[in-house]
């Protein structure tokens, strides 16, 4: 089965990749590696999920933002790769945007974690950091990067 058709399967779908708002691009290739920028949990009118996770949003609503933005992620993979069929993750970099006692940032962070694996299989277990923040671009709940690698043949 494809990724494509495991992610229709999941009733997933991936959105646009979205233009940078400052002076970066989506994604860097060097040989296979690929190297994505970080992105926060997008609406579908382009705005985002906002607030301090442990006061505004519940790490489980947290966990979802994490999981919308793996979806950002796989968009910009399947650009810069072609087909998520070629796609590695080999390294994930979370960040949660947490009040100061917060401690559970890799429950957060496990939404985009457990969606890599759910649709890429073993290609989708990966290295991980998961940390706090005091604050995030736009006020957003998380933003999370990546490191894949692109399987060529």
């Amino acid at each position: 089965m494809s990724v494509e058709d495991k992610l229709k399967e999941l009733g997933l779908a991936l959105p646009n990749v979205p233009t940078p708002v400052a002076n970066y691009v989506p994604f860097k290739r060097a040989g296979d590696i690929v190297y994505l920028s970080g992105q926060g949990p997008r609406k579908p009118d382009g705005s985002y999920h906002t607030g301090k996770v442990g006061r505004d949003v519940t790490w489980e609503q947290a966990y979802e933002h994490a999981k919308i933005t793996g979806l950002g992620l796989l968009a910009a993979a399947r650009t810069a790769a072609g087909t998520l069929d070629k796609v590695e993750i080999l390294k994930v970099f979370g960040m949660v945007n947490g009040v100061p006692d917060f401690a559970e940032q890799p429950k957060v962070i496990n939404g985009c974690s457990d969606l890599f694996v759910n649709v890429l299989g073993e290609r989708g277990r990966h290295a991980r950091s998961a940390i706090g923040m005091g604050s995030l671009p736009n006020n957003m709940t998380v933003e999370i990067e990546a490191v894949i690698r692109i399987h060529e043949g």
